[in-house]
């Protein structure tokens, strides 16, 4: 399983970035969110889904992170440099923790979710977790978590309040970005 962390401390594609985190406990959500803004890449990362190609990290690019406490999922909204919504990825995982650097962090569980601005709703990496599970690198328990945690997570996406709310937690959270710089 892979790590991820919020800060994405590890990505060499940024080499500068401002960055944001912060603990929210309110009637919608409890967890920590943070917020990437990329003020220079190496390159741009551009992926196609459902046969549209859609530009997900450039300069000026937003990432908004939401790590829910005892959840099983991580919330990504990325947003194009005019500050729209041009997806929403939710990462499958075993659980959220922070570091001791006070960084949270997940262990990726393969299965993802998209949700398009249009509607549409994606499964993907299904043919890793089913590889992970035949070369041992998850147990058939993380394997039933992932699978129900997805099955879960796509009959309800559009409703979720993470999304419904999303633009308040990015007006709360762009004030707060401070600059860092990568590799």
């Amino acid at each position: 399983m892979k790590r991820k962390y919020a800060d994405r401390s590890d990505w060499k594609r940024i080499l500068s970035k401002d960055f944001a985190l912060t603990y929210v406990e309110d009637t919608h959500f409890t967890g920590y969110v943070s917020l990437i803004k990329f003020n220079s890449v190496r390159a741009p990362l551009v992926k196609e889904m459902g046969g549209t190609k859609i530009p997900l990290v450039n300069t000026g690019y937003y990432w908004m992170q939401h790590f829910p406490l005892h959840a099983h999922y991580s919330v990504t909204t990325m947003f194009n440099d005019q500050e729209k919504i041009v997806q929403w990825y939710i990462d499958i995982c075993e659980h959220v923790d922070v570091d001791q650097r006070g960084i949270p962090y997940y262990d990726d569980l393969y299965l993802d979710v998209v949700l398009l601005p249009s509607g549409q709703v994606f499964l993907l990496d299904e043919n890793e977790l089913e590889e992970a599970l035949e070369w041992g690198r998850i147990s058939k328990s993380q394997y039933d978590l992932a699978v129900a945690e997805a099955s879960c997570f796509i009959s309800r996406v559009k409703e979720h309040s993470v999304i419904l709310k999303g633009m308040d937690y990015f007006r709360m959270m762009k004030p707060r970005l401070r600059t860092s710089q990568e590799g």
